[in-house]
């Protein structure tokens, strides 16, 4: 048959209707000017015989001057053909297209109603010229939407599909699980009820299940006969006659569903160009629905990320108790996969247990701590999980062997579907999750991805429940052990009466001199002592402010001097006289020289000598870190001074211990801070840049007392000085002390021979005792002498401390001499022995020694016996906490340290 151009050309036309054929127009009508934009007439491509009358015929219909658009109109609809013909020849691709895009963006696809009366669809021949443009609004519409799921991105496209191909109707088959067809979507109310489900895929039975099989697309103009499908489409029609089947494919060629387009009887059929468009469209439901899946995936995930984000916040902000952070877990774990109750079991490691004594009833009153229950972990659906660490979901408890129905015929509640799943806190199952009962249906592999998330905050949330109520626990005995200790570590109201009836002095003589020895103060009078120059130091600062007369309590300051006489330890020196002694120089300098400290850094220059040494171990900050103390992994720098100070405010915090508590608030702050400050600064490890700090100013004459900074390294250098008051102390007394100091020195010394093997200082060696002349002129010329003189500088009034440390300076070089002299004597003595062994011949005879050998001491002597001038003297003053007996004149090989009470005297001596 020849194309419909040729047929043009072999046939004259019929007239236009009231056209005269062969009248010539002398006038144009408006229908002359009337143009096709985009057409080219060009006679060339129209065969040569035929041109004359194609021209004939255009001129005729140009100058017709009753043609209108309606004919023109009513002419094309009469020959389709040679509109076909002539916009394949005169109009431009690009064209079509832009006029199919206007089409689709102003019309749609609505029908177009012929003359007589007939609906016929557009061939969307050139849709597919469109559909670039399309795909991403599609996407969007499809995608736009939270509730999206790969049913409705499906229906989406057949209906776009069917609107394409102008079809009657429209089914979508999905497959499901069991790999069977399920009518999801139908679009013709024509079609009879259908069942949900269609059949198997396989062929010889209907139409999606063919396509299915084979996974081709198919156009069949008749549905029924044939043997491929002989039961013809998936849901029956009356009037279905024609119909195009496309498989719906994954990326994978699996198989998702199959999409049915059909025309009823009176339509014309499909053509293999609609196919080919119906394929186009469909092959975009495989990356509409990843992309979809993609999208879902994502909000899930987000979701998920939110919900944890909120138990995460629940849970740790209010961890209060264990049994608070498990009904959060319960409760957010039911919401977490819809489920209708929840329990949560525990595993007691040691007797191999589940146990729980909190549980969801369902009611108002759930979740309320209920008695414990416990049973073995190989009983039940918990117990197999926490035993064997497998998830288990199962769709119905009744049909499981490991499913205890004993609890739902005690409650009356029925079980149906179980999630049970382990809680692993550092590898180790710490409990057992049970969901029961979904409410839309059965737990799903999401749920159990979902959980499995979510079961790694409960492990947290437990493992840091447990922690806290550790804690907690340890809190509370904490306070227990604070208060018994508490108890002991202050005064008894029996101390308190005893030193409240002793009458304190209005003047004690001698008191302020350099020179005197606060050691010869008995024990029991040296709190009265305190008192006494505490008062005068609180009174300082009521003359400065003579509208607060009273800026002290009595009762308060005695039991804060009995409080901490009774914090400081039983050791040799660092002790309650000590104390005593460091707080008297300091109450010297106060009350001697013309300084111009406030009356607060007066108070808290004497508090802190006071307490500069509270709970002392006798042992130095270097020993205290490399015996890796718990002190010191508190404190990594001056570790005993900042125990020292945080004694000392503990103390203060004790109910009626606070002498300090009718300041006012910045004073209170205040003179804590110089507190902390005085205390740190005794400490030798700081005092050498304090010192030179104040040196430096001093030589500049820069020094003011107005400047805080200035008076700060005033008060450092100070605590310093009266800490070593000993050293500038009369000749009699500084040796007795130093013989105390060493005995502490040397008792650190054995401990570092038993746990390390050897000592690390020299100075606290018992076996080089005959070096410390030397070690004493060293540690006056380095330390002593620089601070004494520098306070001298600032102080002239206490230049006495200068005086006496140089004074004890002279004696110790003159022990020095001796001691290096009696060295020189010894190596000629070894010398002239090792000749004389030389010369001996003969071995010399063995001879039993008599019992008359004077045996002496295997130490050396610490002094020489005529350096005490008057060593019968008394030196009870010396005992920290008694009188004592005058030291012995005589030899002795006593090294001994009392373990009760200690003595600074000649228990300690070697060998004088």
């Amino acid at each position: 048959m020849s194309s419909p151009v040729r047929q043009m050309t072999h046939r004259r036309l019929p007239p236009l209707p009231g056209v005269a054929p062969h009248r010539r127009q002398t006038q144009r009508s408006p229908a002359a000017d009337m143009v096709i934009t985009g057409v080219t007439c060009n006679p060339a491509l129209v065969p040569h015989h035929s041109s004359r009358s194609v021209h004939s015929s255009s001129t005729m219909y140009a100058r017709s001057p009753d043609l209108q658009p309606e004919t023109v109109t009513q002419f094309l609809f009469d020959n389709p053909d040679f509109l076909d013909s002539f916009v394949q020849q005169h109009v431009h691709e690009d064209k079509i297209r832009q006029w199919s895009q206007r089409k689709h963006k102003v019309q749609g696809h609505n029908p177009v109603a012929l003359t007589n009366g007939d609906l016929i669809k557009d061939q969307r021949s050139n849709w597919k010229n469109c559909v670039q443009s399309k795909k991403w609004r599609i996407l969007q519409d499809l995608t736009k939407d939270n509730t999206t799921n790969k049913a409705r991105v499906f229906t989406e496209l057949a209906a776009c599909a069917a609107e394409s191909v102008n079809a009657d109707g429209h089914n979508l088959y999905l497959v499901d699980e069991q790999n069977q067809l399920f009518l999801a979507s139908k679009s013709s109310r024509n079609q009879r009820a259908p069942t949900a489900c269609v059949g198997r895929i396989e062929p010889r039975t209907s139409l999606p299940a063919y396509v299915a099989y084979t996974k081709e697309s198919l156009l069949t103009n008749s549905l029924l006969g044939d043997p491929r499908f002989p039961l013809g489409m998936g849901v029956e029609t009356e009037r279905g006659v024609s119909a195009i089947a496309v498989p719906l494919l994954h990326g994978n060629n699996l198989i998702l569903g199959v999409v049915e387009l059909y025309r009823n009887y009176g339509s014309m059929p499909f053509s293999p160009e609609e196919e080919e468009v119906a394929e186009m469209m469909l092959v975009w439901a495989d990356i509409c629905m990843e992309y979809v899946e993609m999208y879902n995936s994502m909000m899930k995930q987000r979701k998920l990320n939110d919900f944890l984000l909120a138990v995460t916040k629940s849970i740790f902000q209010d961890i209060v108790s264990m049994d608070t952070v498990i009904m959060k877990i319960m409760n957010y774990a039911k919401k977490l996969v819809i489920a209708d109750r929840a329990s949560l079991f525990l595993v007691d490691t040691k007797s191999r247990e589940l146990y729980a004594r909190i549980f969801d009833t369902g009611r108002v009153e759930e979740h309320i701590p209920q008695k414990e229950i416990r049973f073995p972990m190989d009983r039940g659906v918990a117990g197999h999980v926490a035993s064997t660490g497998e998830v288990l979901n199962i769709a119905d408890a009744y049909t499981d062997s490991r499913f205890n129905r004993d609890v739902d015929l005690q409650t009356g509640y029925r079980t149906k579907s179980i999630l049970c799943m382990p809680i692993y806190n550092r590898g180790n199952i710490i409990g057992v999750v049970q969901m029961v009962n979904k409410i839309d249906g059965v737990f799903t592999k999401a749920d159990e991805e979902s959980f499995e998330t979510f079961a790694i905050y409960c492990g947290l949330a437990l493992h840091h429940a447990k922690l806290y109520d550790k804690i907690r626990r340890s809190e509370q005995k904490y306070r227990v052990a604070v208060e018994v200790l508490s108890y002991h570590s202050q005064c008894n109201d029996e101390e308190y009466m005893l030193t409240k009836n002793v009458p304190i002095p209005s003047d004690i003589p001698d008191i302020l001199d350099y020179d005197y020895s606060p050691w010869a103060i008995d024990s029991d009078h040296k709190p009265v002592y305190v008192l006494y120059m505490m008062r005068d130091i609180f009174k300082m600062h009521s003359h400065k402010n003579k509208n607060e007369e009273r800026r002290f309590d009595l009762d308060d300051m005695i039991r804060f001097t009995l409080t901490v006489r009774k914090n400081y330890r039983n050791v040799p020196y660092h002790n309650w006289a000590h104390a005593f002694s460091v707080a008297h120089a300091m109450f010297t300098v106060i009350k001697t020289s013309e300084h111009r400290f406030t009356p607060i850094e007066c108070l808290a220059l004497y508090v802190a000598c006071l307490c500069h040494d509270l709970d002392h171990r006798g042992k130095t900050n270097a020993f205290m870190v490399k015996s890796a103390s718990p002190l010191a992994a508190i404190y990594s720098t001056s570790t005993m001074e900042h125990h020292h100070f945080n004694h000392t405010v503990t103390i203060l915090q004790n109910e009626g211990h606070n002498i300090f508590k009718h300041l006012t608030s910045a004073e209170y702050k205040q003179i804590l801070s110089d507190i902390r400050h005085c205390i740190l600064a005794t400490d030798l490890a700081l005092f050498f840049a304090n010192r030179s700090r104040l040196q430096d100013i001093a030589d500049k004459g820069e020094f003011s007392w107005d400047n805080a900074d200035h008076r700060r390294l005033v008060m450092a250098n100070s605590m310093t000085a009266a800490d070593l008051c000993s050293m500038y102390k009369p000749w009699k007394l500084q040796v007795q002390l130093v013989d105390v100091i060493m005995e502490e020195f040397w008792q650190q010394g054995d401990q570092e021979k038993i746990k390390i093997g050897y000592v690390q200082n020299p100075i606290m060696d018992r076996d080089k005792v005959n070096e410390l002349p030397e070690s004493q002129v060293g540690f006056l010329v380095g330390i002593c002498l620089p601070c004494y003189e520098v306070m001298a500088q600032i102080l002239p009034e206490t230049k006495p401390m200068v005086n006496g440390a140089v004074a004890n300076l002279k004696k110790w070089r003159e022990l020095a001499d001796k001691e290096a002299l009696e060295k020189e004597k010894e190596k000629e003595r070894e010398k002239q022995t090792e000749e004389t062994q030389d010369e001996v011949i003969k071995e010399p005879p063995v001879t039993k020694p008599s019992d008359d050998v004077n045996v002496t001491s295997e130490k050396s002597t610490l002094l020489p016996a005529d350096v005490l001038d008057d060593s019968a003297s008394d030196t009870s003053f010396l005992a920290a906490d008694k009188p004592l007996p005058d030291p012995p004149s005589g030899r002795t090989s006593n090294t001994s340290v009392p373990s009760e009470k200690t003595v600074l005297s000649s228990q300690s001596e070697e060998s004088r």
